[in-house]
């Protein structure tokens, strides 16, 4: 037996995470994991200046660049293509300490981790005495294309799914962020979707009806998106 190997009839490991586990109130999160102090669309091209592949920001600040209406944010969200993430590993060098959120656990991503999920996500912050900074969920891309998480059947040029704002941003487009929002458990994705699906285009309400009822064919959205 290989040293450090389980003994036969060894209990085995508990479980990642209970399901019963639930999400920490907010307090409680930061008092175990740390608190935030986000960079924004002021902060976060100097912050990636240099990292030469593709980047854009989602969430709440997409929904705020595309309507206008400032809503509160309590972290700053951008997306990569979840085959760049050892090269967003490899850019933020010994600068920064990146650690790889998925389902069950958190743990560093760096080259003793280098393996993540596609679908999971990157946080980085300075050092452990240091708040968070930027959340990075990653984009499942095949052969480059921009892949749904929530339908790996759908994929789009990532042009088509993204928009270049004033700031000289690229941003997901709004109908892109609703989707991911499309559930509404919390009162803020109730929100946007209240302030954003108003300002859609023709083009993005066909959009976002299409993705909904892929997920979802009973889905209020799908008869309210109609044409």
């Amino acid at each position: 037996m290989s040293q450090g190997a389980a003994s036969p009839g060894a209990t085995p490991p508990p479980s990642l995470q209970p399901a019963d586990a639930g999400h920490l109130p907010p307090d409680e999160f930061d008092r175990w994991y740390g608190g935030w102090d986000p960079l924004d669309p002021t902060t976060i091209a100097a912050f990636m200046g240099g990292f030469d592949r593709p980047w854009w920001v989602i969430g709440g600040w997409s929904l705020e660049a595309f309507t206008g209406v400032a809503r509160p944010h309590e972290d700053m969200d951008i997306s990569i293509l979840s085959s760049d993430a050892e090269a967003f590993r490899l850019f933020l060098g010994d600068r920064w300490t990146p650690w790889n959120v998925d389902e069950g656990w958190f743990r560093p991503f760096d080259a003793r981790f280098a393996e993540v999920r596609p679908d999971s996500q990157v946080w980085v912050r300075r050092d452990a005495h240091s708040p968070w900074i930027l959340d990075v969920p990653l984009t499942p891309d095949t052969e480059g294309r921009w892949t749904s998480k929530r339908n790996p059947a759908h994929t789009e040029d990532l042009e088509d799914v993204t928009w270049v704002a004033s700031d000289g941003l690229r941003y997901a487009r709004p109908e892109v962020t609703l989707m991911f929002k499309a559930a509404q458990v919390r009162d803020k994705d109730r929100r946007d979707a209240e302030v954003t699906i108003p300002r859609l285009d023709a083009a993005g309400r066909r959009w976002l009806r299409a993705a909904v009822a892929r997920l979802d064919p009973d889905h209020a959205w799908v008869k309210a998106l109609h044409d």
